[in-house]
């Protein structure tokens, strides 16, 4: 193995800052940017240490079925609406997992919510990576809690995007001024949490973990440019699964009519 050398695959805001934090603590980064092909890079690079996918949540799919073999034993991810039938579509099966918690802005320093927690063969690696460059993270011990963490982040992106395209302003305000549509968003995102994992999530464990996520950052706006695409990624998941989740097709359908 090439224990100090580190691939990162993506180089956009996230992947720019673990990659600062990787040299930070000793490790060579290997950049691979958009576009690049895998396969003569893995050919020069072939066991690294770690292989951190840092791409957006659309082009993962692509990245991981060309992921050549010997980098899915190494690999690790961070992307948002991310949970295990995501990596093992494509034979990994047991990559590293950061649920980032802070935001990065172009032109301006992360900014942290809460530490982020990080699972897996390499979470030491992404953990000293973080904590170098002033990012709280902690490793957390197994699945069970992974799956929670990654439902809890998706709850969280999820109802505020969705419930913001209807309210607009700050997390805060979504969660404490419209209270019922808040919570009618996220149980319905919770309908589609448990048919995407396939098993019942702790409900209050969950609404308690993004309430937390919502005081640590109250002034947190609501929708990026994803929010709509958001909303329509998990209409199509609710449609094949059965779920009617009326509020978050009344938000669609009023976001459409404007």
């Amino acid at each position: 193995m090439q224990r100090k050398t580190a691939v990162v695959v993506g180089l956009g805001q996230l992947g720019r800052i673990f990659a600062g934090g990787l040299l930070r603590t000793g490790f060579t980064v290997v950049p691979v940017n958009r576009g690049d092909a895998l396969s003569p890079i893995a050919a020069r690079v072939p066991t690294p240490a770690l292989v951190l996918v840092a791409v957006a949540e659309p082009d993962l799919p692509a990245v991981l079925a060309a992921l050549p073999v010997s980098w899915r034993t190494c690999c690790a991810l961070l992307q948002n609406e991310l949970l295990p039938r995501d990596w093992r579509t494509h034979g990994v099966e047991r990559p590293t997992v950061a649920v980032v918690w802070f935001e990065k802005k172009k032109g301006a320093d992360a900014k942290p919510i809460l530490p982020s927690p990080v699972f897996g063969p390499a979470a030491e690696i992404l953990c000293g990576a973080l904590t170098a460059i002033g990012l709280p993270a902690r490793g957390i011990a197994d699945e069970e809690t992974l799956i929670y963490e990654l439902a809890r982040k998706n709850l969280y992106i999820l109802a505020t995007n969705i419930g913001g395209l209807k309210t607009g302003g700050n997390v805060g305000q979504l969660w404490r001024g419209h209270s019922a549509l808040a919570r009618a968003v996220a149980s319905e995102v919770l309908d589609i949490q448990d048919w995407l994992t396939g098993r019942k999530n702790d409900r209050e464990h969950l609404l308690h973990g993004l309430a937390e996520a919502i005081d640590a950052d109250p002034d947190h706006l609501c929708t990026g440019r994803s929010a709509a695409q958001r909303l329509a990624r998990n209409l199509h998941f609710a449609d094949e699964a059965g779920i009617k989740a009326p509020t978050l097709r009344a938000i669609q359908q009023a976001a459409a009519a404007h």
